[in-house]
C-alpha cells in the first residue's frame, strides 16, 4: 500500500522545477508516491516532468488539456492520490532531505487527522523562519478550537496547504477538495473548512519546506485580475461560517479576516493594473455590503483607525449591480 501521496501542481515553473524535483528525490520512500501534476504549462516544464518520471521513483505526471489554476490541480493530485496520508507542495519551492520520513513519523506517532508545521521562507538569498501561529506544540487538539480569537492570528491565518499532512479519511469525507478555479486564495477556504470540521489536529516543530518568494511569476507578485479571486474566497468562508451551529462565535474571525485581507490590498493598490484597481475596489465595496453588516460593524470598531476609515470608506461607496451579487 501507498503511505504518502505528494501533490506537486506545476505551471511554468521550468527554472525552479529541477530544484523541486531533486528535493523530492532526496525525499523518496519505497511506499511513496509523487503527483506531479502539469497545468497545461507552455515553457519547458512538461519535458523537465517527462525526466522526473523516469529518474523520480513512484513518480506520476498527470496533464491538465488546459490551465485550471493551482486549486484544482491540487483537486486533480488528490484524486489520483493512492497514499493513506497526503501533503503537498508547489512547483517551485523545495524540501531539505529526509523530511518527509519525519513528517509522517510525527502524524503516525500523534494518531490525528492532520498535523500542521512551520517552513522556512526564502527570498534571493535571505531566509526566515515561519511559525504555526499556535502556541501548543506535540498535543493533539480540537481543530475549531484554534480557529479563534477573532483578533490575533490563528492557525486558520496560517493557510499554506503544503505546511502539513493530512490523513486520507479526510480525503474520503472531500474536506480536503479546493474550490475550483481559484487562482489565488485558495487555500482560504480550505483551511477554515479544514478547522471547523476535521476532529483533531497537532502542531509540530519540523522544518521542511522551503517557500519560494519573489518570484517574477508567482500571482503574489502579478497586479491582474486573478488576484481578485481573494474576493471569491472569502465569500466562501463567510458563507459557509455562517451556516456552522457555532457561526456566532467564529463569524467574528472570518469577517474581521477578510476586512484586514481587503484593506491590505487596497493599501497596495497601486500594484494593480488600472482596470484591475478599478473593479478592486468595486468588488471589495460589493463584498462589505454582502457581509452581516453587526458582524461587520464590530470588526471595523474594533480595528485601527487608518484600516477601519480605509474601510468605511469603501462601505459608503455607492455599488452597481454588475458587482452587488
Amino acid at each position: 500500500m501507498v503511505k504518502l501521496s505528494v501533490i506537486v501542481p506545476f505551471f511554468n515553473v521550468q527554472t525552479y522545477a529541477p530544484d523541486t524535483l531533486r528535493s523530492l528525490r532526496a525525499n523518496a520512500g519505497q511506499d511513496f508516491e509523487f503527483i506531479l501534476v502539469d497545468d497545461c504549462s507552455s515553457d519547458g516544464t512538461p519535458e523537465i516532468l517527462d525526466r522526473a518520471a523516469r529518474d523520480l521513483p513512484g513518480a506520476v505526471v498527470v496533464r491538465h488539456e488546459q490551465n485550471g489554476g493551482l486549486a484544482t490541480a491540487r483537486n486533480t493530485g488528490i484524486d489520483a492520490a493512492r497514499g493513506e496520508y497526503l501533503t503537498f507542495l508547489d512547483g517551485d519551492d523545495w524540501l531539505r532531505p529526509g523530511y518527509y520520513q519525519e513528517l509522517l513519523a510525527a502524524i503516525e506517532e500523534l494518531e490525528c487527522d492532520f498535523l500542521r508545521t512551520d517552513h522556512v521562507q526564502c527570498t534571493a538569498r535571505a531566509r526566515s523562519v515561519h511559525r504555526v501561529p499556535h502556541g501548543r506544540r506535540n498535543v493533539v487538539m480540537d481543530p475549531r478550537a484554534a480557529i479563534l480569537p477573532a483578533d490575533r492570528s490563528t492557525s486558520v491565518d496560517y493557510a499554506y496547504a503544503w505546511a502539513g499532512i493530512y490523513h486520507r479519511r479526510l480525503a474520503d469525507e472531500g474536506i480536503l477538495r479546493f474550490r475550483d478555479g481559484l487562482r489565488t486564495a485558495e487555500d482560504r477556504p480550505w483551511i477554515w473548512r479544514l478547522h471547523r470540521e476535521a476532529k483533531s489536529f497537532a502542531v509540530v516543530g519540523l522544518l521542511g519546506v522551503h517557500y519560494r518568494r519573489g518570484v517574477a511569476s508567482s500571482l503574489t507578485q502579478i497586479g491582474d485580475v486573478r488576484q481578485l479571486d481573494f474576493i471569491r474566497a472569502f465569500d466562501q468562508v463567510v458563507e459557509q461560517t455562517s451556516r456552522d451551529p457555532e457561526a456566532d462565535r467564529l463569524l467574528p474571525k472570518a469577517v474581521r479576516t477578510y476586512c484586514a485581507i481587503i484593506s491590505h490590498h487596497l493599501g497596495s493598490i497601486e500594484r494593480f493594473e488600472a482596470p484591475v484597481a478599478r473593479k478592486l475596489r468595486s468588488m471589495s465595496a460589493a463584498a462589505l455590503k454582502r457581509m452581516p453588516q453587526d458582524v461587520l460593524q464590530d470588526a471595523l470598531d474594533s480595528m485601527d483607525h487608518e484600516r477601519a476609515s480605509r474601510l468605511r470608506r469603501l462601505r459608503r461607496r455607492p455599488v452597481g449591480a454588475e458587482v452587488a451579487a
